[in-house]
């Protein structure tokens, strides 16, 4: 009896989670971030992140995700090691050039399933002026209710930019060609 009531909820969750449409949720840039380390002189790791500059929409639709869209920005000046000086070089012309590329952009090209927790997403990178097709793998962390009765939604992907391809070569090899990135956003239903 217990098993059957339980499968029943299960169906009816699920039927009703499928008949849902697209959800359209605002990237919340005081709860998103981008996290990244890079490999020095092959003996240590430099570690930062872009916090408070990560913006964007995406777009859900869990019945069909083939018809879904993710667009996030990262505004590169909001860069943070810890460090004012090596936060100053990186923003430099050597490396991310803030002042002539000021932002970073993904823009979806598809979205696919691979279980209910996890999307594969092919997308457009722009980094440094060059725009790359770039595929990961999204993890949806959960959902849950804000302190107004929001609707939050929060997911993370991991993936490796090798910078030169990039045409950022400053450095090279001492400091390492492949960036690390987890890039972690917290959305708001709209």
């Amino acid at each position: 009896m217990k098993k059957s009531i339980f499968s029943a909820f299960l169906l009816a969750c699920t039927v009703t989670h499928s008949a849902v449409a697209a959800e359209t949720y605002e990237i919340d840039p005081v709860h998103s971030f981008v996290l990244f380390k890079v490999i020095r002189l092959g003996a240590e790791y430099v570690y930062g992140r872009f916090t408070g500059g990560v913006s964007g929409m995406v777009s859900f639709d869990s019945a069909a995700p083939d018809k879904s869209a993710v667009a996030v920005e990262v505004k590169t000046d909001t860069l943070d090691t810890g460090f004012a000086q090596r936060d100053k070089d990186i923003k430099g012309q050597d490396f991310l050039n803030v002042k002539q590329f000021p932002v970073v952009t993904f823009k979806s090209k598809s979205v696919q399933k691979v279980t209910d927790q996890q999307y594969t997403v092919t997308d457009d990178l722009t980094f440094h002026g060059i725009t790359k097709p770039l595929t990961v793998q999204a993890n949806i962390i959960g959902q849950g209710k804000g302190l107004k009765g929001e609707l939050l939604t929060g997911a993370e992907v991991h993936f490796i930019l090798k910078r030169s391809e990039y045409g950022v070569n400053y450095g090279l090899p001492g400091i390492g060609d492949d960036v690390e990135l987890t890039v972690a956003v917290g959305g708001v239903r709209k």
